[in-house]
């Protein structure tokens, strides 16, 4: 009986291999070949997935987009909603290891779009997705009358939130911060935003 091959379950291995090359050696070191090498395949093994180096990369940031959406959505919350706000969006943010990694290869597009068109839609698509949440918690606290008094849109409310999601994200990519710095910041805006249950009553 001939080998049944799971080519998505192999593409996805590869798109591992693209975060584990770009967290240890740079995303500059992606490549055809580093990859391959990463993966313990041949670079003509990997060629029948991808043919070029965007391709890959493209699809890289694509399942963590769709591993971290996946995440969110089977979340099940019960505590404040503080909590369950600031523990949704650390689902976006370098906290750990693993989400280290997937914030490491989504922020790599911000450099790698300047010079490359596919991959600068590519990190549309990953900015996109971030502000739609951002938008989606925004619009969620203000219609449970949860949010603190303002004048801002929800849009641009949304957008506050997102800068500082990924304002903070980046710092603790660069090494300006540790987690647990990380965490007290987001706590404290969303202190700024979202009223207490005290004040709810």
């Amino acid at each position: 009986m001939p080998k049944i091959v799971d080519h998505e379950a192999r593409r996805m291995k590869l798109a591992d291999a693209v975060g584990r090359v770009i967290a240890r050696d740079g995303v500059n070191e992606v490549s055809i070949r580093s990859v391959a090498a990463e993966a313990g395949w041949s670079s003509g093994a990997l060629r029948h997935y991808f043919t070029t180096r965007a391709e890959l990369l493209a699809f890289a940031c694509d399942q963590v987009i769709q591993r971290v959406t996946t995440r969110i959505t089977n979340m099940r919350h019960t505590g404040t909603i503080h909590q369950a706000v600031r523990d949704t969006l650390l689902e976006t943010m370098p906290i750990d290891a693993q989400r280290h990694a997937e914030a490491t290869v989504a922020f790599a597009f911000l450099v790698l779009g300047l010079s490359d068109p596919r991959l600068a839609e590519v990190q549309r698509t990953h900015f996109d997705s971030m502000y739609g949440l951002c938008l989606q918690i925004i619009e969620n606290l203000d219609t449970d009358g949860l949010l603190a008094p303002h004048t801002a849109s929800t849009e641009l409310l949304a957008r506050r939130l997102h800068a500082i999601v990924d304002g903070l994200s980046i710092q603790r990519l660069a090494g300006h911060m540790t987690p647990e710095i990380m965490i007290i910041q987001l706590d404290a805006y969303l202190a700024e935003i979202i009223l207490s249950t005290d004040e709810t009553r």
